[in-house]
């Protein structure tokens, strides 16, 4: 009898456990962000953070090679959120360019835009001050099908440029700021919020400049490719930068998996923009927190959960359902 009861009792316990367990593992996610240098590893830690205090769900921030393989990752279940730049969600949404090879990829869904991700093209040679004098330079592009070599792409197609006409090196955000520092390379185009850490300490350390992207060379890329829109680098974002510099930007976007239940990403909307002030204090990203930025010039679906969020403070998004 006894021998029955403890039989009974360990299946019990175990079922309890085995409930104990799968519930834990369901409150888990992964969000991918970027290079370790970037952006958006930076500010992903803080929101995954600011998701863990507010929300029943421990968000764990890894660094990735950013928008493609977040897009990707998402698809294949191994994250359920990622930021991506909102050009390269297009991209995957229509099947084009990066995900030409691939098909269409529309495993995920908008949780909202967050900030502005400027186009920076750098340099330390003060013969480089045009786009049209990087022919014939060593330049870091991104990696190869990247958000930032199809942004590289369409700043040196609108100046004339190919890909031949200069010599492309494809490196990562610190593979660039350590080649430039090196002298390996002439020029390297990095697309992240400005400030952008590496581009910070290559000024602090070494100096320097900002190629501007305004103008004729604008307006013609902008036509060509409309989800960019015009932006100006304020004075003194980087140490000696006495100018502001014009350039193009498009948005750092959050998605999530389009599988995911509305109450969870409606709770993880909440999270980000009910404490935008705070988040703000931590990351100067932040401070491009609004209901109207994250809604805005996005073209891919909104997932119903945040939609929900945005409707409760006046907003309505597009959604699959």
């Amino acid at each position: 009898m006894k021998g029955r009861i403890s039989q009974k009792l360990l299946c019990l316990l175990m079922v309890v456990l085995l409930a104990v367990l799968s519930g834990c593992s369901s409150q888990r996610m992964m969000m991918g962000t970027g290079g370790t240098s970037g952006t958006y590893y930076a500010f992903g830690g803080v929101l995954a953070q600011y998701m863990k205090n507010y929300t029943d769900y421990s968000v764990t921030a890894v660094s990735t090679a950013a928008s493609k393989a977040n897009i990707q990752s998402i698809g294949d279940g191994d994250y359920q959120m990622g930021f991506t730049q909102s050009d390269v969600m297009n991209y995957a949404w229509e099947g084009s360019r990066s995900f030409e090879t691939d098909g269409p990829c529309r495993d995920f869904r908008v949780l909202g835009a967050l900030y502005a991700e400027t186009v920076q093209l750098i340099t330390m040679k003060k013969d480089i001050r045009t786009v049209s004098d990087l022919k014939g330079k060593s330049v870091s592009i991104g990696a190869p099908g990247s958000g930032v070599y199809f942004n590289a792409m369409d700043v040196l197609e609108g100046a004339g440029l190919a890909v031949d006409d200069i010599k492309p090196q494809y490196q990562s955000f610190d593979d660039s700021k350590e080649a430039l520092k090196d002298g390996q390379i002439d020029a390297a185009f990095i697309v992240a919020g400005a400030p952008t850490s590496a581009i910070t300490e290559l000024a602090t350390t070494n100096g320097v400049f900002l190629i501007p992207i305004e103008g004729e060379l604008r307006d013609k890329i902008m036509d060509a490719c409309p989800y960019y829109a015009p932006m100006e680098i304020p004075a003194d974002t980087y140490p000696g930068q006495s100018e502001a510099i014009n350039t193009i930007t498009i948005k750092a976007t959050l998605i999530v998996d389009a599988d995911l239940d509305d109450d969870t990403v409606y709770q993880l909307t909440a999270a980000v923009f009910d404490h935008k002030e705070d988040i703000a204090t931590e990351n100067a990203k932040g401070e491009e927190l609004s209901i109207e930025n994250a809604t805005s010039g996005i073209t891919v679906p909104f997932h119903i959960g945040a939609a929900r969020y945005y409707e409760e403070h006046g907003v309505k998004v597009g959604t699959m359902e």
